[in-house]
Order: C-alpha cells, then sequence, then structure tokens
C-alpha cells in the first residue's frame, strides 16, 4: 500500500506474461525434532504438487551457506504459481492445511517471500 494526502491506496503491481509468481519458504524446526519426523515433513510437502495441480514448480534443500546468517533456518523450499489466483487456490487447499498440521508442532520459525520473478 503507498500514502498519498494521507490516505492509504492500493497500488497494483502487473508484470510481464512471461514472468513467475515465486513463494519462497523457509524453515527452522524446534530443538528435539527428530530426523525422522523432519523426514516425514519433507516427504509431506513434496507430496503437494501432485495433490494442487495449481504448484508450477517445486524445488527444496538443505541450507549450505558458509556466512552463518540463517538464523537457524534449515529448510528452503521454492513454489512457483503462474498467476496470483494459482497462489490463492493453493493458500486454502486442503492438503496445505493439512500439511501445516502436520507441520507446525515441529516448527520453531518460518519465513515466507513472494516475488514476481524478472530478467535483466
Amino acid at each position: 500500500m503507498n500514502k498519498k494526502n494521507g490516505r492509504a491506496i492500493q497500488t497494483e503491481i502487473t508484470m510481464e506474461q512471461d514472468s513467475v509468481l515465486r513463494h519462497v519458504v523457509l524453515f527452522k524446526f524446534k530443538e528435539g525434532t527428530s530426523q525422522e519426523k523432519i523426514s516425514e515433513i519433507e516427504d509431506a510437502f513434496a507430496a503437494l504438487p501432485s495433490k494442487i495441480p495449481e504448484i508450477a514448480g517445486y524445488e527444496w534443500g538443505l541450507n549450505n551457506s558458509p556466512e552463518g546468517l540463517n538464523k537457524g533456518l534449515t529448510h528452503a523450499f521454492l513454489l512457483t504459481f503462474n498467476s496470483e489466483a494459482d497462489r490463492a487456490i493453493y493458500l486454502p487447499h486442503p492438503d496445505h492445511k493439512a500439511f501445516g498440521a502436520l507441520l507446525s508442532p515441529h516448527l520453531a520459525d518460518v519465513t515466507v517471500v513472494d516475488y514476481w520473478s524478472k530478467e535483466n
């Protein structure tokens, strides 16, 4: 939102047709979460694209940055959507909600950033 003359106004972002919407999710697990439970959560997240067709792309990996700036976030997931409408279907989707219920008891922190991709 931008403010103009003291009033909030909605700003609409229009992207080129060849850009995609990236949904970045970073997890920090609670101390004591077993590797078996973490593996179950990884597998459950990886299964979402087969259950939610609006997910156009999915990848993940473990932090390996030598900079020490990850603030305990160990798992990075990147989902791709072709539109905000597709993301809007994903977020309340029952399979996404079920994944959240599995994850929540073991999650110490999460960061989510969404952006439209740009090429220079």
